[in-house]
């Protein structure tokens, strides 16, 4: 039996089918402790189930972890798929709650390799602490611009636009207005200072928490150049489990570093995606300029596809799906590691996906040539 649970925030909506689609019973219940126990209990009538919750990673989080809390077997229907059976569906398309949870029912029942859902692990705690490293981010780039917009009235001309703590400590010091008004610009600039300062210093902090979590994990993305605790914290937290990808082509298309295929009769072009992963797209987008910045093998494959005819953006393109390949390669070796331990490595499983089969590969997820090889952060000559 599959239960196909369409989430909100104080309610659900669940559709119980059996093996040839139909249905066996249809209820909404609430999300407090005496909905989610009606829920339970009516899904326990029936022995052989699988609940099949859409949108695990987003608001049907907190559903799916009190079901596997519960000893409950949960797979993550995307909410990509559900909406595809429901514009295919009779009605029109029409969306309500029910024809969602029949949707998600329906996806969990004819697709494989759906991905089972497991009790939050470190991944999740990575997850937290790096979105609040955003958050502060965010904080003081708000704090910074409006110290710049009270230092262009203090100081003609304004500040220059990476303004550190100690610069704007120096500035401050050598302003001595007279007037009324130049003298509250300038207390008001003394307290955003003061607050930038504890802001780098939580930032500070929130650094070495992350770096510390993800060594924990035992993933070496640290030794990767150009990524940081932070970047590393947003690729395992967001990622996961890796092996989720059955070949690098696939993670890069879910990262949107894969070009999407727009072609026409004979002619055959690729066109930039802006679908996938935004957040992981800027972690090898911030990896790849770090890269340009310095005397490495991506500087050096840059100026190849540079040579070789591609527009400055072009190649910057080509590097980051070069990147998604490298930190593909590095999750994967990682988990083969882990999964050996001390005593040797483990081998295939029917269900690795080295024994996936992917019968069906275009253009846009295949990979590019000369994949990168590791390169230590440290930079030398040779390097390039």
């Amino acid at each position: 039996m599959i239960i196909g649970v369409d989430p909100h925030k104080r309610s659900a909506t669940i559709e119980i089918i059996d093996e040839r689609e139909t249905v066996l019973h249809t209820g909404r219940f609430g999300t407090d402790q005496d909905g989610y126990h009606r829920m339970l209990a009516t899904g326990r009538r029936h022995p052989q189930r699988m609940w099949a919750v859409e949108g695990c990673q987003g608001i049907g989080r907190h559903l799916a972890q009190r079901l596997v809390a519960d000893g409950e077997a949960v797979i993550d229907v995307p909410a990509k798929l559900s909406a595809r059976v429901r514009v295919f569906a009779t009605g029109q398309g029409r969306k309500t709650d029910p024809v969602d949870a029949h949707s998600v029912a329906v996806v969990a029942l004819h697709t494989k390799d759906l991905r089972h859902v497991q009790v939050d692990d470190a991944t999740v705690a990575l997850r937290l602490l790096v979105d609040h490293r955003d958050e502060l981010g965010h904080a003081r780039t708000q704090v910074v611009n409006r110290l710049h917009r009270l230092l262009l009235e203090l100081l003609p001309g304004g500040a220059k636009k990476f303004l550190s703590l100690t610069q704007a400590r120096a500035l401050l010091s050598s302003m001595r207005p007279r007037d009324v008004v130049g003298r509250t610009r300038r207390r008001l600039a003394a307290d955003l200072v003061t607050e930038l300062g504890r802001i780098d210093k939580r930032i500070k902090m929130a650094d070495a928490e992350l770096g510390e979590l993800v060594t924990s994990t035992g993933s070496t993305l640290l030794e990767l150049f150009g990524i940081g605790p932070s970047s590393a914290a947003r690729l395992l937290g967001d990622i996961g489990d890796i092996s989720r990808f059955a070949d690098k082509g696939r993670f890069a298309s879910w990262n949107g570093t894969a070009p999407l295929e727009a072609s026409s009769g004979d002619r055959r072009r690729h066109r930039l995606s802006r679908a996938g992963n935004r957040r992981i797209n800027r972690v090898l987008h911030v990896m790849a300029i770090v890269q340009l910045r310095h005397d490495t093998s991506g500087r050096a494959y840059y100026q190849r596809r540079l040579a070789d005819g591609k527009t400055s953006m072009e190649a910057v393109r080509c590097l980051k799906r070069r990147l998604s390949d490298t930190v593909y390669r590095r999750m994967v070796a990682d988990t083969e590691r882990a999964a050996a331990g001390p005593g040797g490595h483990s081998g295939a499983t029917p269900d690795s996906s080295a024994a996936a089969l992917n019968p069906v590969a275009s253009t846009s997820e295949q990979s590019l040539p000369e994949p990168a090889k590791h390169k230590d952060r440290t930079v030398t000559s040779s390097s390039a």
